[in-house]
């Protein structure tokens, strides 16, 4: 693995997929600990509000606050420890990790970016891994806008509309992908299964901790902290 060309990759496009980077053996644990957890047809964790004006219906997850020691072994893995060293730098920090559930059905996401593009420096990178294959048939595909992370705010308009140069994803079982918290991306709609993918959030040394509690839609900005929005962009 080309640790230097990969992390080239990933800061000219703003997005990195790796297929085939974790153990078939590993995806179908973690696949057989989130089932167990969400159950047949779990609650939504979000409010109304959310749900309705951000167009994003996941349930969130944080089985490393629970204890469930399964899920530090990706933390363990000696490639992607070694990856994201080479992207993040020394010292960087794991936010925690986020098992994202989406039930057949949903809207998936709509368009945002994960933290503030407001500072360059200033970023949060999500580390996703698929424990299951996301299909055209099933739906929820992952939708990029390539070297958006260098383009500053996503500009305003339809939350699920079309952007152009807008990129499809399907990630299959064992793939790993690194994405820009101010890379403009999407969730399509789930339609022939559940939807799932875990989140290993991370910032580089020095970042706030906090740098994910705002997040900008193409209507709004959002406080998760509050559960309240706190810009109408129109």
């Amino acid at each position: 693995m080309d640790l230097k060309a990969l992390s080239d990759q990933f800061w000219r496009d703003g997005y990195l997929l790796i297929e085939d980077f974790f153990s078939m053996q590993l995806m179908d644990q973690m696949t057989n600990a989130i089932n167990e957890h969400y159950g047949v047809d779990p609650e939504f964790w979000h409010t109304n509000e959310f749900l309705d004006r951000a167009k994003t219906e996941v349930i969130p997850w944080f089985p490393q606050n629970e204890g469930c020691l399964l899920f530090n072994e990706v933390d363990q893995h000696p490639y992607f420890k070694a990856l994201s060293k080479a992207v993040l730098g020394e010292d960087s920090q794991t936010l925690y990790c986020m098992v994202m559930f989406s039930k057949q059905g949903t809207v998936g996401q709509a368009w945002h970016q994960d933290c503030d593009p407001d500072d360059p420096k200033r970023f949060n990178i999500n580390r996703l891994i698929y424990t299951s294959d996301i299909r055209q048939d099933i739906g929820g595909e992952v939708v990029v806008v390539p070297r958006s992370h260098l383009r500053g705010e996503i500009p305003i308009g339809d939350p699920e509309g079309e952007l152009p140069g807008q990129l499809v994803l399907r990630p299959k079982k064992g793939s790993l992908i690194f994405l820009h918290g101010h890379t403009w991306h999407r969730v399509l709609p789930i339609h022939g299964g559940n939807r799932i993918s875990t989140n290993y959030r991370a910032v580089p040394k020095g970042t706030p901790l906090d740098i994910t509690d705002i997040c900008v839609y193409r209507n709004m900005r959002y406080h998760f902290g509050s559960n309240k929005v706190v810009e109408e962009r129109q």
